[in-house]
């Protein structure tokens, strides 16, 4: 039994069910959650206009739900989605993008911002872009994988790990571009790895 406050209401917190970015955060009665468990699109509560409203209903920007979990209190939601446009009203692709404590260049935000610029080359190429040139040539691109994942492989072997770091990162950066010029879908890699899960 999920657990309401005093108002009728559970936050919810919407995730991009690939990358695991925080896209946003809501609140929603009970009705909107038995409609997102219904229609599969996300359904909230506006606490502002007193009404329940669908995303993406006026901008187009829907939320296709994935899958909901709660926490080990029943009173927050989480929710997995894929997300169409921009899930923030300022049309940023996440609501939360001011730093106010701290630096997040250490973590793994890096990799929903990389998609995006390899995204952006891959429907708005740059003549002078080394990604660019890489999407154009298949036996380039595919090349630096192999190339990169050698690298790595005798960084590890070596036990230097500002060498491993240096390498798997571009091992990273050539596996996604690859990922982005194929358009693999990540939810089959993810499912995948589920089962490699022992």
């Amino acid at each position: 039994m999920l657990k309401y406050d005093q108002n009728g209401l559970i936050p919810v917190i919407v995730q991009d069910h690939v990358t695991s970015e925080v896209l946003m955060a809501a609140w929603a009665n009970a009705e909107a959650v038995e409609l997102m468990k219904s229609t599969g699109y996300t359904h909230f509560w506006s606490r502002s206009r007193k009404k329940l409203w669908k995303k993406g209903e006026e901008s187009g920007h829907f939320q296709r739900i994935v899958s909901i979990q709660t926490d080990c209190d029943n009173d927050t939601l989480l929710v997995r989605a894929e997300q169409t446009g921009a899930a923030c009203h300022t049309g940023s692709a996440s609501c939360f993008n001011e730093v106010i404590f701290g630096n997040i260049d250490g973590t793994s935000a890096i990799i929903p911002a990389l998609k995006r610029v390899l995204r952006d080359r891959l429907e708005n190429p740059v003549p002078e872009s080394y990604t660019c040139k890489l999407f154009g040539n298949e036996n380039k691109m595919c090349k630096k994988i192999v190339e990169e994942a050698g690298e790595f492989t005798l960084a590890v072997k070596d036990g230097d790990e500002k060498e491993m770091a240096w390498e798997l990162s571009d091992l990273i950066y050539h596996t996604m571009v690859a990922i982005e010029r194929t358009g693999l879908p990540m939810d089959k890699v993810f499912e995948k790895l589920s089962e490699r899960r022992k």
